[in-house]
């Protein structure tokens, strides 16, 4: 089966229109229609079911969609990647990150750039409450997320740095007039909960939905940013365990931030989707490995 003829097969069995396929690959009609029949003559089977008013797969099209997308895209990948070295890898590569985390990916960004000068970056921000939007809807190439990270069509670099959680409370509240506080403190009081469809595995990394000793941590206010979550702090009704490094970027009078003893440390890794690696992806995490230490 010829390489283009994979592609006429792939792109039909995504588009499921045989004019749609021939203008996206900017081929007649008649074209798609002959390589189609060509390969169930090869094949000795349907791939398509062919209606006046639809195409869709056969059982045996599905099970050849899913062995060929997988050495297509990798072949495809070794070409873009050829033609990028050899082209000085131009193009653009959109990193995501946290409101507060952008400065943490400077030595990596500086060194890309050192390195691949015709490239351009493009920052984009992740919103804590919903961490793999930004990648699923190809806004962002990679990005900057605290661990743990399960899903099967994303990948995960080395954790590039690590970051301690500290407690914010309102001034009012009455744990702030504390030193320090224990994560078993967080069972006394409702805490901020995420409005967006972040994974429960991945908010408990953040905030635990109960404390050491087993005691469940209610949830009070959702909120979907930083500031809501400021916001609603302050107020007094809820507390929540926020990373360190928003107290430095974020200096406010209406907020006390308190160590937590025994807190979580939150490990930060790069990001990206299985499917959507490309040369200057690569060249991006080639960077992160030279700049984290001991790698």
């Amino acid at each position: 089966m010829e390489l283009r003829d994979i592609e006429i097969f792939l792109t039909l069995a995504e588009e499921l229109h045989f004019g749609r396929t021939a203008e996206r690959l900017h081929v007649s009609q008649a074209r798609v229609s002959q390589s189609i029949k060509q390969q169930e003559r090869r094949i000795g089977g349907a791939l398509f079911e062919r209606t006046s008013r639809s195409v869709r797969l056969t059982p045996l099209g599905e099970g050849l969609r899913e062995r060929l997308t997988a050495g297509y895209t990798e072949i495809m990948a070794g070409v873009d990647e050829a033609t990028s070295i050899a082209s000085g890898q131009a193009g653009t590569l959109s990193v995501a990150a946290f409101d507060t985390h952008h400065q943490e990916l400077t030595a990596v960004l500086d060194l890309f750039r050192q390195r691949h000068p015709q490239a351009t970056l493009r920052m984009r921000e992740a919103l804590p409450v919903d961490p793999f939007g930004v990648l699923r809807d190809r806004r962002a190439d990679v990005a900057l997320l605290w661990l743990p990270v399960r899903e099967p069509d994303l990948a995960v670099g080395p954790v590039l740095f690590t970051e301690p959680l500290v407690l914010a409370v309102a001034p009012g509240h009455p744990l702030a007039g504390r030193e320090k506080v224990e994560m078993e403190d967080l069972g006394d009081h409702p805490v901020v909960c995420p409005d967006g469809p972040i994974p429960d595995y991945v908010w408990a990394a953040h905030t635990p939905p109960v404390t050491p000793a087993g005691r469940p941590i209610r949830r009070g206010t959702p909120v979907s940013t930083l500031n809501e979550a400021f916001s609603a702090i302050s107020a007094g009704g809820v507390i929540s365990p926020i990373g360190r490094q928003a107290t430095v970027s974020r200096v406010r009078p209406d907020m006390v931030f308190l160590p937590i003893a025994d807190a979580p440390v939150l490990e930060y890794a790069p990001v990206w989707r299985r499917a959507g690696e490309t040369p200057l992806l690569r060249a991006f995490l080639r960077a992160v490995d030279d700049v984290v230490p001991g790698r």
